[in-house]
Parts: C-alpha cells; sequence; structure tokens
C-alpha cells in the first residue's frame, strides 16, 4: 500500500514502539539517506567548484544555494500543507537524484562551468525550501502522537550518522572517480530514499486534538478545534483559500495567536543561537587559540556528537519519561553551564567532557521540542510551522556567526562562550517562566 490514505484501524488502535515500527523504520531509512545523500552532495559540490574555480569563488557557489532556501522557505510549508508532506517530499528526493545524476554525467563527458554549479547549488536551495518543512511535518502521519518522542530520538541518530558517514562515502567516492563518481553516489543515495518514500504509508491527515484549540487565543479557521466536527476533514483540512499568500499569511497568524507555540519557537531559536555558535565558529578560534590542534577539535565534535547521541538513543529506546517539558529546562541550564565551561577552560579532557555535556542537554532538549511542536500544532498547519522554526533557527541563526568572529579579538573567546552560555541560561529560564511551556506535557508512551 503506497498511496496516502486515512489509516483508521492504525489510529484506533495503539501503535507499535517506533523502533519497531516497519512503517517508521521505512522512513527512518529514507530520511537517514536523504541526509548521506545531501552530505555527499555538498562534498561533491565543493570539490568541483575548487576544480573549475577560485577560493573565492567556491565560497559563493556554496552559499547560492542558502539564499532561495531562506527566502523560500515559508512558502514551502505553504505546499506542504496544501499538497500534504508525503508527496512534497516524493517530488524533491525524485529531483534531487535526477538532478545530481544528470551533474554526473556532464562531468564524465565534459568540463563544465562554474555556472552550472552555481545553477546546481540553486535549485537545491529551492528544494530544500519545501523538502524541509515537508518531512518535519510527516512523523505525525506515520505514527501515533504517542510515539512523537522516540520517532525525534530517531530522527537524531539519523542526523549523526550522516555527519559521520557522509563524508567518508563522499571521499571514497572521489578517490574512485573525481567529482563525476561523488555526484553519481550522490544520486544513487537519493535514488534509495525516493524508493522508501514510495512504499511508506501515511495517513491523509492525522487526528485533530484537544490541546491545540486550548492554547490558541482565537480560531484559525472556521472549523474550531474545541468544538470538534462530525466530518473528520472538516479540522485536519485547510481552509480553501484565494491565494497561497493568504495560506502563508494565516499561518503566520496562526503561530503568533498559538501562545504556546510561540513560547516554544523562541525557546527553540534561543537554543539553536546558545548550541551552534559555540560549536561552529567558536570552536574553530577556540581550538586555534588553545593548540589543540585538528585532533582536538576533532575530540570535542565527537564528543558532542556522542552526547547527543546517548540522548537521543535513550529517548528512542526508553519507555515513558516524566515531565519531558519541565526536564528539558533543568537539561539546558546544564548545557548553558557546558557551553560557559568549554570556553573557559584550557584542558582538552575538561573540554571534551563539556562537549559531550552540551551534547546530552542539546540532544534531549531538540527532540523533546520537536515533538511538542508536533503534538500541540494542528494539523492543517504543521508544514508552516515547521517552516517557521526551520527558518528562524537553520536560516537566521548563521547569520550570528561573523558577529562572533568580529567580537572574538576585542572582548576574548571566554566571555564569548560565556555569552552564549547566557543565551542558553535565558532558555532555560523560559521554560518556566512561560505557564504554557510550564504545564505543557507530552502523551504517555507505550
Amino acid at each position: 500500500m503506497t498511496s496516502e490514505t486515512a489509516t483508521g484501524t492504525r489510529r484506533a488502535t495503539a501503535a507499535p514502539p517506533a523502533h519497531r515500527d516497519p512503517n517508521v523504520l521505512r522512513w527512518l531509512g529514507a530520511y537517514t539517506a536523504s541526509l548521506l545523500g545531501d552530505s555527499v552532495y555538498f562534498l561533491a559540490l565543493a570539490w568541483a567548484a575548487a576544480r573549475v574555480t577560485g577560493p573565492a569563488q567556491v565560497g559563493v557557489v556554496l552559499a547560492l544555494g542558502a539564499v532561495p532556501r531562506a527566502v523560500l522557505m515559508l512558502g514551502g510549508g505553504v505546499i506542504a500543507d496544501r499538497l500534504g508532506p508525503r508527496r512534497v517530499v516524493i517530488t524533491a528526493d525524485a529531483v534531487r537524484a535526477g538532478v545530481v545524476l544528470a551533474v554526473a554525467l556532464a562531468l564524465g563527458l565534459a568540463s563544465p562551468g562554474v555556472w552550472l554549479l552555481a545553477a546546481v547549488a540553486l535549485v537545491f536551495g529551492v528544494v530544500d525550501a519545501v523538502f524541509m518543512p515537508a518531512v518535519g511535518a510527516l512523523p505525525p502521519r506515520i505514527t501515533t502522537r504517542d510515539q512523537l518522542v522516540r520517532v525525534q530520538g530517531l530522527r537524531t541518530l539519523a542526523t549523526r550518522l550522516a555527519v559521520i558517514v557522509g563524508p567518508f562515502v563522499g571521499g571514497a567516492a572521489m578517490s574512485l572517480g573525481g567529482p563525476a563518481a561523488a555526484f553519481a553516489a550522490a544520486g544513487l543515495v537519493f535514488a534509495l530514499s525516493l524508493v522508501l518514500l514510495l512504499n511508506l504509508r501515511v495517513a491523509a491527515s492525522p487526528p485533530a486534538h484537544p490541546a491545540d484549540a486550548s492554547e490558541a487565543a482565537a480560531p484559525s479557521t472556521p472549523s474550531t478545534p474545541s468544538t470538534p466536527s462530525t466530518s473528520p476533514a472538516s479540522s485536519t483540512s485547510p481552509t480553501p483559500s484565494a491565494s497561497p499568500w493568504h495560506d502563508l499569511a494565516e499561518g503566520l497568524r496562526y503561530v503568533k495567536r498559538h501562545r504556546m507555540l510561540l513560547a516554544l519557537i523562541t525557546v527553540a531559536w534561543l537554543v539553536e543561537l546558545g548550541f551552534s555558535g559555540p560549536l561552529n565558529i567558536g570552536l574553530v578560534l577556540l581550538v586555534e587559540d588553545r593548540g589543540w590542534g585538528p585532533g582536538g577539535m576533532g575530540l570535542i565534535i565527537s564528543c558532542f556528537g556522542a552526547g547527543a547521541g546517548a540522548s537521543a538513543l535513550a529517548l528512542a529506546l526508553g519507555g515513558r519519561i516524566p515531565r519531558a517539558v519541565p526536564l528539558s529546562g533543568w537539561c539546558l541550564l546544564l548545557g548553558s553551564l557546558a557551553v560557559g565551561a568549554l570556553g573557559t577552560t584550557s584542558a582538552l579532557p575538561l573540554a571534551a567532557a563539556a562537549a559531550a555535556v552540551a551534547g546530552l542537554a542539546a540532544g534531549f532538549t531538540g527532540a523533546v521540542f520537536a515533538a511538542l511542536l508536533q503534538t500541540s500544532t494542528d494539523p492543517a498547519y504543521l508544514g508552516r510551522v515547521t517552516a517557521t522554526t526551520t527558518l528562524l533557527t537553520v536560516g537566521v541563526v548563521p547569520l550570528s556567526y561573523p558577529l562572533t568572529g568580529a567580537l572574538a579579538p576585542h572582548v576574548g573567546l571566554p566571555a564569548v562562550f560565556l555569552g552564549y552560555a547566557c543565551v542558553c541560561a535565558l532558555a532555560a529560564a523560559l521554560v518556566p517562566a512561560c505557564a504554557t511551556l510550564r504545564g505543557a506535557s507530552l502523551p504517555p508512551r507505550n
């Protein structure tokens, strides 16, 4: 059964644990393959650009994809809600597989100029803008609400696996046949993801839940969640509108009215800002300043990944987590202390231990907040809500990296890391301070 259907029997009975659900595992395999394809593609694009142009132009080619991704992200959420996330992710993977395989063929037959690589980067940026909101809206349609924390734990594990395996696959392919072979490998991985997605069973629309109505200050569609309709589609399908612009504006108004979602997205943005800055540009500067070398940098990154992976594994395989949302606040506080310690210690073992603690905190809170967002959002708006969150975290947060590099020589790296630690602490404080987050809970798990 490969079509998008409303699986009433599946919803009426308890779903198996996510890590033993064949449907969830198909989605996980497709998601992992897609991430691996992204990693191999990025490496192949950078290497191919370096062969046909100079270092400055390489940066321009790699940055080109970020422009349409940021500009079109909210529109991608509208498309996911209008067409359904399964259809969107299948189309996105098909386009990516076709494009990179075509580039592999072109590189194998000739030496195309930088214009071809720039065009490929732009196409991938556009595809990412619709893929990211859609893939975030899929989990509630493939399992029950009580399994979403497990799904998010599995998703974090997939991300960590792709970060480790992707560069190895890309490097091996390039050593055998250069960028053409690497693009071909990326295309085959995207094709594998496509096959798995085509065999994915997806509910037409997940059931609406009462929590959504209690959090929203006002109804967002004529069918109000607080008064369930006898028609299953009345509260889960978007109200037809005159244009996508109306849908986009309505999605933003929905987030604004939904007090808990607004608080949750704010906290998620602060968390991404507090952890990404130190572990990206901040870590590069820190390793150079301390003289730890590439090996030290690799150790710290590996410890952070191991911490995040351990918390994700615990969430994926573990049982019920009592008071998971308040516990996330305490984890963020612990993570803020770890970020501060990472920037102030001069001992590499202590820095590695601090990175592991920060990874544990980031992995746990990221999965819990993602599951809370999915269980609290009206299914008709899930694509647009996911797009809003992704834009703020993936699109806006990297803009802080140049500021970090500019401030470090003037205030010192310890002060920069302590500043990021304060951002994490602010996020931790907002969890109990916001009444809607303080009283939020996740469904009990099987």
